[in-house]
């Protein structure tokens, strides 16, 4: 049998990789008064993109579970950063829209995630994060 050690295993670093931003992206919004979780922020990146999309879109685009999504959704609702709007087509689909207060946060957030991605690629080239970001694609995509 082969010799598996966890710390040389690419899934264990990038998941520890992951955990370590989600970490710093949270603290970088706390320390700045916002109460966003790393998962909101995907969500509310997706709205920023594109608009009135349903909740099952919103799932799959930020690989979260339905019920996940829902909760999360009910959370950034109360908060006022979303609304959740029946389709005009079809009523038993739910679209949702941001808010006025929810398209504000882009121009507040965006630059922390910048600030937490610059100390994440620290001495790191720009050719390096854009061969990391490449090889990152090709293992996800070699799960398609």
């Amino acid at each position: 049998m082969a010799q598996f050690t966890l710390d040389d295993s690419f899934g264990y670093l990038i998941n520890r990789t992951a955990q370590r931003l989600k970490y710093a992206l949270q603290q970088g919004f706390k320390a700045k008064g916002y109460d966003i979780t790393p998962e909101q922020w995907a969500v509310l990146n997706r709205l920023w993109e594109e608009e009135g999309l349903s909740q099952v879109e919103l799932a799959d685009r930020t690989f979260k579970d339905k019920p996940n999504i829902t909760r999360m959704l009910g959370v950034l609702e109360k908060r006022g950063f979303i609304s959740r709007q029946p389709d005009d087509n079809d009523q038993r689909m739910i679209k949702v829209y941001l808010t006025d207060e929810g398209r504000d946060l882009k121009k507040k957030l965006i630059p922390i995630a910048l600030k937490t991605l610059k100390k994440g690629g620290r001495n790191l080239a720009d050719k390096d994060i854009e061969q990391l970001k490449r090889t990152l694609n090709t293992i996800a995509s070699n799960f398609d």
